[in-house]
């Protein structure tokens, strides 16, 4: 069975880059426009927490975004000592169509399921998170 659930998170993780690919986004950074595209404009500590990754990645992640206008940075009105990030415009639509285009996929590639085996996976699923 291991062999098995790896096999699949290596597909999952390969569809995802390939469905990602036209905005020329990482996965990283797919992952931080959700985060923020849902808790809107938060600490960028906040967010490597959120994404369980060092600070300084998140700086690079969040760097990558800044730089192709998807995110901006702001001054913590609370702290003027951190820093605020906020999704822009073209990070909301960015984001939505990712949102669409993995969605389109992961119907896609869980067709193969009947609908009662789709239902019992994300259960499991939902199970195994913490």
């Amino acid at each position: 069975m291991p062999d098995a659930f790896w096999s699949v998170a290596r597909r999952l993780r390969e569809t995802f880059r390939e469905t990602t690919a036209p905005w020329e986004i990482t996965p990283a950074q797919a992952r931080a426009l959700v985060v923020l595209l849902r808790r809107g404009s938060i600490r960028l500590s906040d967010l490597s927490a959120d994404l369980r990754i060092a600070p300084r990645s998140a700086t690079e992640v969040v760097d990558a975004l800044a730089d192709r206008g998807l995110v901006a940075r702001g001054p913590d009105p609370t702290d003027r000592r951190a820093v605020l990030v906020t999704v822009t415009p073209a990070g909301h639509a960015a984001g939505a169509a990712i949102g669409e285009a993995r969605a389109a996929e992961a119907d896609r590639f869980f067709a193969a399921l009947p609908e009662a085996d789709r239902l019992e996976l994300h259960r499991l699923l939902r199970a195994l998170l913490p």
